[in-house]
């Protein structure tokens, strides 16, 4: 009965755990305890679904985008322009070819100064008796050179919206704001929540006030991405239209704007459904966010090369490049691309996203009727759906084997996102989901932690068992899932590694005992570090030689590369140890390694007495030979066939051919000579040229192989190897094969 009931007090325990999740998720559903990740995620996940949903691109030929871009900029010179040429550029478009409406997202902060008004107001300072007479010529030069004057006459009588932006700095304020669309005070005791401004830059008084403007403002999450744009703003007690909107009204013969409020809603709800765009030609819905917010439904990766929207250079419209055609009847956005005008904007489709084609995006969905909605009740759903997972999951996973409760958190895990999904590409609702995925792995995560520790015992009577024969640093990997590994023998391809030192006995009897153990001690900590970095198996020491192998007791499919990597270490390593070594007046340490790769017999061998984990084959016996040969032809490392086969990314050098013994097969061996491109056009050549040498040796060219040896040890000097067929040669010379000959050396020791 004590089992019993101390079971269910596990179990409900366990639940109580889950349900605390649960409510610390509804928390964060109330906006009662925000979480920076729960946002990331949310973001991130959006992020990815409108990147998906961009894939396919139609140009939008409603809107045509006038480029200030780096060729109008070579072409008119420096920004900003001269107000003529903003002069010529209006016309152009709206007499010439057509446009129905023309919006900068640009702001014309500044008058134009004119140098002949500046030198009349210098001399009059200068000659005051002079005034009255300059006083007459200053008019008719102001008349003559107010570009500002004349750019403002040549907008009033045309379709144009300026651009301006808002700021949060009150003492930050220039320029002239166009008229509210309408003020806090007409609402009554209606509540509208907006984004709120406290200072703003705008265009000059003169232009402003003969054409109609819009901020141009988006909304900066606090990952520093565009998403979203308010299409109206509050500054002081006055509601301001986005540029976006303010094009679209002006495309429209200006309709009224109508904020619809939802019914049966208090005064300080603050959110509206919709804003309405009301005339008598024009009936218009447009949802928002609370706050006016629209999301941004980006329709490519933005820029002249993405497809969605047609630019066009300005130097190419005042050039008279475009036709009529291209032209009339569209919504024309003149902004910039160029990067030092500093109009480009991270958003989730491209980190450098032109800041006009933001507005391009708007206008179209504004035209579709085609937005993605974040309705009110959003957070009433995602509440019902988090406490519904909640108790499901808190009360089923104590209950569940650990498959099923995987089981049931991925169901769990993919129906939100697959319902949530759908909702997206289906419905246009952008609900969030990442409360619910980080509730579902949270309770998962707990319910596996808590049968984790549970069974801790068994696993770590598995783990002391395989620690016993398996190298220490891959026991915690075991340890993961034990029931993968058993001690039982089985045959796999493997890559074992053989390392020797080179005249030990000479060695040995040049040093002290107690200097020896420290010279061999030095020599077995740093070679076994590089094994064992290298995801090794340290197999055994025998005497002064190391056996390790890769790709058991955990399989690695880079067992070769990574052995080859550990051979080249090694030997790297030995000449940082001679250092040491020579300042403390010890003999020069020299190895050589063998490395091969092939199906060997891995497992738990020996005796009643005495067993251990380790590797037997032929492969085993190849690779113990390989390195008994490294001497014999001058290098520190050589590799098997299918050693050189399966490290794809090392460049290999060729040695020979061998017949080893105990093997009746010929072989051939490699040296690894670097990382497979790292090698430079000499080095390359000289391996070519090497490989060449073999060939003729194979041929019995001998005058070739001499000749080729001379020209390649002029380049690299003399080497073993090239000693070693020399004097093969100088043999074969005198002692000629015959023609059956192979080309295979072979070796009678081990």
């Amino acid at each position: 009965m004590t089992k019993h009931w101390r079971r269910w007090a596990v179990k409900a325990f366990r639940i109580g755990v889950g349900l605390t999740f649960t409510a610390i998720a509804l928390l964060n559903v109330l906006g009662l305890a925000p979480s920076e990740v729960v946002t990331r995620l949310d973001s991130l996940i959006y992020d990815i679904r409108l990147k998906a949903s961009t894939a396919e691109v139609e140009l939008d030929p409603r809107i045509l985008i006038v480029d200030i871009d780096e060729f109008s900029l070579g072409e008119l010179g420096r920004w900003p322009w001269s107000r003529d040429v903003m002069s010529q550029l209006v016309t152009r478009l709206h007499d010439d070819l057509g446009a129905a409406v023309i919006s900068f997202d640009i702001v014309f902060a500044e008058a134009q100064a004119t140098d002949s008004m500046d030198t009349l107001d210098l001399i009059a300072q200068a000659k005051p008796e002079l005034a009255s007479q300059l006083g007459q010529v200053q008019s008719l030069v102001k008349s003559t050179f107010d570009r500002d004057a004349q750019f403002a006459e040549v907008i009033s009588s045309r379709p144009v919206v300026l651009g301006y932006y808002f700021n949060q700095d009150s003492s930050a304020v220039s320029g002239a704001l166009p008229p509210a669309l309408f003020k806090q005070s007409q609402l009554g005791n209606l509540l509208l929540e907006s984004s709120r401004w406290e200072g703003y830059g705008a265009n000059i008084h003169a232009l402003q006030r003969r054409a109609q403007g819009g901020y141009f403002n988006p909304m900066i999450d606090d990952d520093g991405t565009v998403r979203s744009i308010p299409l109206l703003a509050r500054f002081g007690d006055g509601f301001y239209q986005s540029l976006a909107l303010a094009t679209l009204r002006r495309a429209m013969g200006n309709p009224q704007v109508i904020p619809v409020f939802p019914e049966g809603v208090g005064d300080e709800y603050g959110a509206v459904d919709s804003i309405a765009l009301r005339s008598a030609d024009v009936a218009m819905d447009i949802p928002v966010e609370r706050g006016l917010i629209s999301l941004i439904k980006f329709r490519g990766r933005g820029g002249p090369k993405a497809g969605a929207y047609r630019y066009v250079s300005a130097a190419t419209i005042l050039a008279g490049g475009v036709s009529r055609e291209e032209v009339e009847g569209r919504i024309i956005l003149v902004g910039t691309t160029a990067p030092g005008l500093l109009d480009l904007r991270s958003t989730p489709v491209n980190p450098a996203y032109p800041g006009v084609e933001i507005h391009a995006n708007v206008l179209s969905s504004m035209l579709d009727g085609d937005y993605k909605i974040r309705p009110e009740y959003s957070q009433g759903l995602v509440f019902i759906t988090v406490l519904a997972v909640g108790i499901v999951l808190s009360v089923l996973m104590p209950l569940l084997s650990p498959a099923w409760s995987l089981g049931v958190a991925l169901f769990v895990l993919i129906a939100s996102v697959a319902v949530n999904s759908a909702l997206y590409f289906l419905a246009d609702l952008v609900l969030p989901v990442a409360v619910v995925m980080l509730l579902v792995l949270a309770i998962f995560v707990f319910d596996v932690a808590y049968g984790y520790l549970a069974e801790s015992r068994s696993k770590r009577q598995m783990v002391s068992l395989f620690g016993e024969y398996v190298a220490p640093e891959l026991v915690s990997e075991m340890a993961a899932d034990p029931t993968r590994y058993s001690m039982e023998g089985e045959s796999r391809e493997l890559t074992v590694l053989f390392s020797d030192v080179r005249g030990f006995t000479t060695i040995s009897e040049s040093l002290e005992p107690n200097e020896l153990r420290e010279y061999i001690n030095e020599y077995l900590t740093a070679m076994s570090e590089i094994i064992r970095g290298h995801r090794g198996t340290l197999d055994k020491y025998i005497g002064d030689a190391i056996m390790a192998f890769w790709g058991a007791p955990i399989p690695d499919k880079d067992h070769a590369s990574l052995a080859t990597q550990a051979a080249i270490d090694m030997q790297a390593e030995a000449g940082r140890l001679n250092q040491r070594f020579h300042a403390r007046g010890w003999p020069t340490l020299e190895i050589g390694v063998g490395v091969n790769t092939g199906t060997m017999r891995v497992g738990d061998m020996g005796s009643k007495i005495r067993r251990a984990y380790t590797v037997m084959g032929d492969a085993v016996n190849l690779g113990s030979r390989l390195e008994g040969i490294t001497k014999t032809y001058g290098v520190g490392v050589i590799v098997g066939p299918l050693t050189r086969e399966k490290a794809i990314e090392f460049t290999h050098q060729e040695l020979d051919q061998v017949r080893v013994k105990g093997k009746n097969e010929p072989v051939p061996i490699y040296a690894p000579v670097g990382k497979a491109g790292e090698l430079n056009a000499e080095q390359e050549a000289q391996l070519a040229a090497w490989h060449a040498i073999l060939e003729h040796f194979r041929a019995q060219r001998w005058t070739c192989v001499l000749e080729n040896l001379k020209d390649l040890e002029a380049q690299t000097g003399p080497k073993a190897l090239y000693t070693l067929y020399r004097e093969r040669v100088d043999y074969l010379t005198r002692n000629p094969p015959g023609p059956d000959w192979d080309g295979v050396t072979k070796f009678e020791t081990k």
